[in-house]
């Protein structure tokens, strides 16, 4: 309920075909409007709302933006007030909602770090230079091919201007050892009959034959921990929801990968698709939930038609449906696309952004096991960690366990950026040195300087730290985090205060503005550094301080992991003399 009713716009015939294409007039919410309410939309149940997204997408597909008209459309036809269309409407960097007086489509040019040291701002200059129409842009995921390009099609496809041999960079191809990677680039990965000549879908009807609780058990006894960045023990997370009562349950595959340096997913889900969707229906089965949903970055085309298309190669297969793979349990996936914002990478803002509303986070208790998506269980896990699940329930979790560090084990993948020799994506057994791993992708291209561990909520460490272990435990003991993966180098040649007021700006604009510890603090954050820079003088110790209080505030304070970490990366580069010395 909204104290605002409809406006004057009307739809074109072109925006009410828009809606159409993903909510037909047959399905249309009913709406009671009185002088002052529009009444709908307000229940977290399913709906109608949880279309709102897509149908957001398709406006703006067809459109090139999201008219007065348009939203009063989309509002009436899903039975929520326009007020808080509009509101969705406004919080994704994708989504226009004045008209940019064209239908031309526009170029995204990635502005962090890596694509920055790469030349994106040339390139930007020379596609101005010839009318395209250009915007920046926070990290793309493509950090392993800089300066990166996102295509945001009018009336055509969205795209990227690569095609799939240009778009793998994965220098490990084809070696013995690897495990989530062992498929990418072996299989096609627009078949299922490929991905099964592959030893595909083994896992799943060999978890049909074990049942729930024993493949629950292999996971928890594996050990296998999360690879978003948590590192919360999955087995754990499975069993929680298993045990909560009946059957509206879900699964969620968090592919909106927004941390700067990381693209592992993107490379997993456009060269091994199917993989992430027998995984998926694995945890269904293993957790009683029978839908499950895949949210992806809405700057990953490729990414998700692959998915796509493997939901529905499953699904025609009898490998998703109502009787999922001859075992008498259903299970069915739909995907949802993000729209350019990086909160949405936490899982209850990501919640948030399915169901229909802002993607803002919530507070934490009640969690997702009890709690999660449309207010039920839910059990959200990152591409990597799901495919890892495979080879846990073919091969047993003491295989799993016969690499990697005794609290760390299995691999872990790495996406190795910047001023590296061969940068791409690496599969490493935990425990590998982070000297090692430098070495496999070529060594840095000069004198090292710095390696920003985990993307911009991760952390800088200096060149003493080759020597470190990469497994949970050693990071947490040098006071780093593995994060997402991310692997970062810079030499000697770079302007690391750049880099370092890049991260606060990003911070800065990511911001959901939810919660006044991060809403201020970043903006404060910001300011600091681009003081600092201007003034080509060393931090003075007040300002140091002010930082401080800053980062302790927006930590004890702030709703979410973005406060919590906004100040990671800029008191570790403070701290190794990188900037303010």
């Amino acid at each position: 309920m909204a104290d605002l009713h409809f406006g004057a716009g009307r739809p074109t015939s072109a925006e009410r075909a828009a809606v159409d294409a993903v909510v037909p007039p047959s399905e249309a919410a009913t709406v009671v409007e009185t002088e002052r309410l529009v009444r709908g939309g307000r229940s977290r149940h399913r709906g109608l709302r949880h279309m709102l997204l897509p149908v957001l997408h398709s406006l703006q597909h067809e459109i090139g933006w999201i008219s007065p008209g348009g939203l009063n459309c989309a509002a009436e036809r899903l039975g929520v007030a326009p007020a808080e269309v509009y509101g969705v409407a406004t919080f994704y960097e994708l989504f226009r909602t004045t008209d940019p007086g064209h239908r031309d489509d526009v170029v995204h040019i990635c502005i962090d770090p890596v694509c920055a040291l790469a030349g994106s701002g040339d390139l930007r200059a020379s596609l101005e230079a010839g009318g395209v129409r250009v915007r920046t842009s926070p990290c793309l995921g493509q950090c392993d091919r800089p300066p990166a390009q996102f295509i945001q099609g009018t009336g055509r496809p969205d795209r990227v201007p690569v095609d799939d041999a240009e778009n793998l960079h994965l220098p490990q191809l084809g070696q013995p050892g690897l495990r989530v990677l062992r498929r990418v680039g072996v299989v096609d990965p627009t078949s299922l009959d490929s991905y099964r000549a592959h030893g595909g879908y083994r896992a799943l009807h060999r978890a049909v034959e074990m049942g729930p609780d024993a493949v629950i058990a292999a996971i928890s006894e594996s050990e296998l921990s999360g690879r978003g960045g948590a590192a919360f023990p999955t087995g754990t997370k499975w069993r929680v929801v298993a045990d909560q009562p009946g059957p509206d349950k879900h699964v969620v595959a968090n592919c909106d990968e927004s941390e700067p340096g990381t693209f592992k997913d993107r490379i997993v889900c456009e060269h091994d698709p199917f993989s992430v969707i027998e995984a998926m229906t694995i945890a269904g089965l293993a957790t009683g939930a029978v839908q499950g949903w895949i949210y992806i970055r809405g700057e990953y085309p490729r990414a998700t038609t692959r998915l796509e298309g493997a939901i529905a190669q499953a699904r025609k297969a009898g490998l998703l449906g109502e009787d999922v793979a001859g075992g008498g349990q259903r299970f069915d996936i739909e995907l949802r696309r993000g729209a350019g914002a990086y909160i949405c990478g936490e899982e209850t803002a990501l919640f948030n952004s399915i169901e229909g509303f802002r993607g803002e986070p919530r507070n934490k208790p009640p969690y997702p096991t009890s709690h999660g998506l449309f207010g039920r269980p839910t059990a959200i896990n990152n591409p990597e960690t799901l495919v890892n699940v495979l080879d846990i329930v073919v091969y047993g979790p003491e295989a799993y366990r016969s690499v990697g560090t005794e609290r760390s084990p299995g691999t872990r993948l790495f996406c190795v950026s910047g001023r590296v020799g061969v940068p791409g994506l690496y599969e490493v057994p935990f425990g590998t040195t982070l000297g090692d791993l430098l070495d496999l992708a070529g060594g840095p291209d000069g004198r090292l300087a710095a390696v920003l561990l985990g993307g911009a909520a991760g952390v800088f460490v200096g060149p003493d730290a080759v020597r470190m272990p990469l497994s949970l435990e050693d990071a947490r003991a040098a006071g780093a985090t593995l994060g997402s993966g991310a692997v970062t180098v810079f030499d000697d040649t770079v302007d690391m205060a750049a880099v370092v007021e890049r991260i606060a700006e990003f911070f800065r604009d990511e911001s959901c503005g939810q919660c006044v510890p991060c809403r201020v603090g970043t903006v404060r954050q910001h300011e600091v550094l681009v003081e600092l820079r201007r003034s080509g003088e060393p931090l003075a110790p007040s300002r140091g301080e002010l930082i401080d209080d800053m980062a302790r505030a927006m930590v004890d304070a702030s709703i979410c992991g973005l406060g919590h970490t906004a100040a990671s990366a800029i008191r570790s580069a403070l701290a190794l003399g990188l900037v303010g010395s």
